[in-house]
């Protein structure tokens, strides 16, 4: 399946539009990586555990929409929007969401 954040797809021609199709993930970040990400963050540098639950969450909701779009017998996705968001107490829980439109192609 394509998935794009194009409107269209070059080359090809969208016959019919299914609808928007969604996919949401929500991930919580646990004690010892917040503590190590602090101090990381005194230190300086990137935080790779931070950045595998991210990479976590979007490929998660990316997979759930083109799930729900094979559902509807789409053979692509276009206009692909990813939302980052926290939530709970805190904002101890990074939520992804991922939106698109189902299309078929010829």
């Amino acid at each position: 399946m394509i998935v794009s954040t194009t409107p269209t797809l070059e080359g090809k021609k969208i016959t019919t539009y299914l609808g928007i199709v969604t996919g949401e993930a929500i991930i919580g970040a646990n004690l010892f990586r917040d503590i190590f990400a602090g101090i990381r963050d005194i230190v300086g540098g990137r935080s790779g555990s931070y950045e595998e639950v991210l990479r976590e969450a979007k490929n998660n909701a990316l997979s759930e929409m083109e799930e729900n779009a094979k559902r509807l017998g789409a053979t692509a996705v276009v206009g692909v929007d990813l939302d980052y968001e926290t939530v709970g107490n805190n904002g101890s829980m990074l939520m992804v969401t991922a939106s698109g439109t189902a299309v078929i192609t010829e």
